[in-house]
């Protein structure tokens, strides 16, 4: 009995001290900074900061050019996250600058910015290196066509269709009501495979100072006036970079718009809102792997080499984060590349086991170095990128074929040959012509 008490104590100190490990652990990829343009900014969107406390986030707020920002402690990132709802800032306090941002951000952090009419150069070089472009100070979102009925009179508080949006549920959610949004427009390179148009202005958009005539062509029209833009970095960093500071605000999540037929129905901007934060903050659309096999067909292990023209089956443990739970991933558009340089093979991998995806194929004729390649990207899905070397030999001298078809002629040849030098031998050797006898 005194030997299963001290086992059950031994246990109950082991997961006391598990504990806290494990709730750093679940907390580790969920603390943010919030750098604010002043306090007030903190009531005027509450709203937006109590959904991702609701959401698991734990929030820490300072004013932008507060000295004791720091993003760093004994060598190591202290925030997951970063918010900037500071339009204005010129330079940032303590030890963060642009530099640091963007150090934040190669280091696989997250960044939510909102600019404005008026944006701090600090937010133009950020932008500038995350591959976007804001408008001048004093611009805004012009539409004449689309704007809101308690707009001033210069219709810069426009009303965006949830149609203008990215075509993913991942990045922008399943919500279809109108959006508002009054700030400055962003312009994006449609060249730049990293950047995304989460969020465009209607065809008859485009940005300006709405105080002062036009006597040049707009900085942006139509359908390349972005408002909301983003960028998945190739370490999977994400960046969301908003025009608009009130468009998180208190009042524009509990606005009502005007359809234009009379009846007013409610912004879609808290659920936009909502759905951005998670996926930027990656909570949504986060793929991981989990293990990788292959083996020949019919074995349970990898080999220490392949030999050509053999039969291969490969399978990838491949896990999508979903409402905070890892879940198995089952794509049907997949691939494997066998690649020496070039791909040899290319096959879709299909669900094989409960929670595998692989494929079956035969290997090349050609030995070599050779690596099994899995690389997987998709709008607002995490980059999946898996290399796994092998080598292929060539076939051993006992397992060529024997007395192959395509050899019967030189088979004929070789025993015809044979026959034939016998046959001579033997007439050779036992075959004598008759000798006549001399005569006196």
């Amino acid at each position: 009995c005194l030997i299963h008490f001290y086992k059950r104590k031994m246990r109950v100190l082991a997961l006391l001290f598990l504990a806290p490990l494990f709730l750093g652990a679940c907390l580790a990829q969920k603390r943010v900074l919030v750098l604010l343009e002043n306090v007030a900014v903190k009531e005027t969107h509450s709203l937006y900061f109590s959904m991702l406390q609701r959401n698991g986030f734990t929030l820490t707020y300072k004013v932008a050019d507060d000295p004791s920002i720091t993003l760093k402690k004994y060598g190591e990132h202290i925030y997951d996250n970063i918010i900037v709802f500071a339009p204005t800032v010129e330079e940032f306090g303590g030890s963060l600058s642009a530099e640091a941002m963007m150090d934040f951000v190669d280091n696989g952090g997250n960044l939510l910015v909102t600019a404005g009419s008026v944006t701090g150069d600090v937010l133009r070089e950020i932008a500038s290196e995350s591959g976007f472009e804001v408008d001048e100070d004093g611009t805004y979102v012009i539409d004449h066509h689309n704007f809101d009925t308690k707009d001033g009179g210069y219709h810069t508080r426009v009303i965006s269709d949830a149609q203008n949006m990215v075509k993913s549920d991942l990045i922008v959610g399943t919500g279809k009501l109108p959006l508002l949004y009054e700030g400055t427009g962003l312009l994006t390179d449609p060249s730049n495979p990293l950047v995304m148009d989460i969020l465009t202005g209607s065809s008859t958009a485009y940005t300006h100072n709405p105080s002062l005539p036009i006597k040049e062509y707009p900085h942006t029209v139509g359908k390349a006036t972005v408002m909301i833009a983003g960028l998945q970095a190739r370490n999977n960093a994400r960046i969301v970079f908003s025009g608009s500071l009130e468009f998180f605000s208190d009042e524009f999540f509990q606005a009502e718009v005007d359809t234009g037929n009379g009846k007013l129905v409610p912004s879609g901007n808290f659920e936009l809102a909502e759905a951005l934060s998670l996926w930027c903050f990656k909570e949504r659309g986060v793929l991981r792997v989990d293990g990788i096999q292959h083996s020949r067909v019919g074995e349970g292990s990898a080999p220490e080499f392949y030999t050509i023209r053999e039969m291969v089956q490969f399978y990838i443990d491949v896990k999508e984060k979903v409402n905070g739970e890892w879940v198995p991933f089952k794509p049907t558009d997949m691939q494997l590349e066998f690649v020496r340089i070039d791909p040899f093979v290319r096959s879709t991998m299909h669900v094989a086991k409960s929670e595998l995806i692989g494929t079956t194929f035969k290997i090349p004729d050609v030995y070599g170095v050779y690596q099994f390649k899995v690389n997987y990207q998709r709008l607002g899905l995490t980059r999946i990128s898996t290399s796994t070397q092998v080598s292929v030999r060539p076939l051993r001298h006992n397992q060529y074929e024997r007395f192959i078809v395509s050899a019967y002629p030189y088979y004929a040849s070789a025993f015809s040959m044979m026959f034939g030098v016998f046959v001579f031998a033997f007439v050779f050797l036992y075959h004598s012509d008759e000798t006549k006898k001399k005569t006196e």
